[in-house]
């Protein structure tokens, strides 16, 4: 059986590298003909871990820029392309109705060709679209499942290898297939959790998840700004220890921070808002994280600032959403740097991941003494 998977970004090369780890044939496309090459020569500009010993090592793995070359060549093809918020909140899927579009161009040219084929989702998309997809692709034989991944940046591989559930949705022939390829991902590790359902409802499950999660952040975010007015800064984290060891509820994601941010959660968020809206059901809690999350970076800078009397400059340990990453999409930490350096402070970064992204302001080198800046360290 051989493997294709088009939008070989961040998280696709991940996956693509993972599957022919395991024996399988894979092809893979991306629009960026200057990342093709240095993929085609072994090379890639990552922070991912992992990732470029895992290509080094690959030997049935090719990249093209050629989607519909990927599309013959292959029997299950992955797609994770970008799909960026739309101003409601939704979705634009647009990337992967273009990729529905070159399936139809080949089928459409070579009848019958098609058929037996799969095409799986693996890019967030609205509940419904991917019963869209299908029913387009009906017409010339293809399936089409929704596959999600729930993953962190910074640990890609190993949050695919170490799934805590592989979410499928969709019906056809290759359900087996598609199981076998995560069990075979998480081989000695532990046996996938894989939960199966239609399109829709794993398409609302994805962003469902993280909408608990930015929930659960505001909440212990919540809880530190009342225990931080009240005096008791120094006990919040023990606090949100004795909350999380209740089995009901658990530590992940229960820590006092900065916020959640990042290319996933926030717009997740909205996405669920959106689409509860259409449904006729106003869901206020999402927007109320939301607000929640932008108002606690000014809750931090009237902290930090009350903190800091002398004004000397602050020095944050990174600026990127959150440690160990180069994306900087909705930083609260930038955000909270930015807010300091308007007020008119100095601002210092010892990590230089995404510098070439940031406010020329922040400076890089040159610290002062430790003993005489305000660290920012959440």
């Amino acid at each position: 059986m051989k493997i294709g998977l088009i939008g070989a970004g961040r998280l696709g090369i991940c996956l693509a590298l993972l599957i022919e780890q395991e024996g399988y044939h894979v092809i893979a496309s991306d629009v960026r003909e200057d990342y093709i090459k240095d993929l085609q020569n072994k090379k890639i500009d990552t922070t991912e871990p992992q990732v470029q010993e895992l290509l080094e090592h690959s030997i049935n793995l090719k990249f093209t820029t050629d989607n519909l070359k990927v599309i013959e060549e292959s029997d299950i093809i992955f797609t994770l392309v970008p799909t960026p918020s739309l101003e409601d909140g939704s979705y634009d899927v647009s990337a992967v109705d273009d990729v529905v579009s070159d399936f139809l161009k080949i089928g459409w040219k070579n009848k019958g060709s098609l058929v037996g084929k799969s095409l799986v989702v693996g890019c967030t998309t609205n509940p419904s679209d991917c019963d869209f997809f299908q029913e387009k692709l009906s017409e010339v034989g293809v399936d089409v499942y929704y596959n999600p991944e729930f993953i962190a940046q910074g640990s890609i591989v190993d949050d695919l290898r170490h799934a805590d559930m592989v979410l499928l949705g969709g019906e056809g022939q290759h359900s087996g297939a598609l199981e076998m390829i995560y069990y075979q991902i998480q081989n000695g590790f532990k046996v996938a959790n894989v939960s199966t359902m239609s399109a829709r409802a794993a398409e609302l499950t994805k962003i469902a998840v993280n909408c608990y999660l930015t929930t659960k952040i505001t909440y212990a975010n919540q809880v530190g700004q009342v225990m931080t007015r009240d005096g008791m800064e120094n006990e919040i984290t023990k606090v949100l220890k004795a909350i999380g060891s209740d089995s009901r509820i658990g530590t992940k994601y229960l820590n006092y921070g900065f916020g959640f941010g990042g290319p996933c959660f926030p717009r997740d968020n909205r996405a669920f808002a959106a689409y509860a809206s259409k449904t006729g059901v106003e869901t206020p809690l999402g927007a109320t994280t939301d607000k929640f999350n932008k108002e606690h970076t000014k809750f931090l800078h009237e902290y930090y600032v009350t903190k800091n009397k002398e004004r000397l400059p602050y020095v944050f340990h990174y600026l990127t959403y959150k440690d160990g990453v180069d994306i900087i999409t909705e930083s609260r930490p930038y955000d909270l740097a930015l807010s300091l350096l308007d007020a008119g402070y100095e601002v210092y970064c010892l990590d230089s991941t995404a510098k070439d992204r940031i406010d020329s302001r922040i400076k890089f080198s040159d610290f002062p003494r430790m003993d005489q800046v305000c660290y920012v360290n959440l």
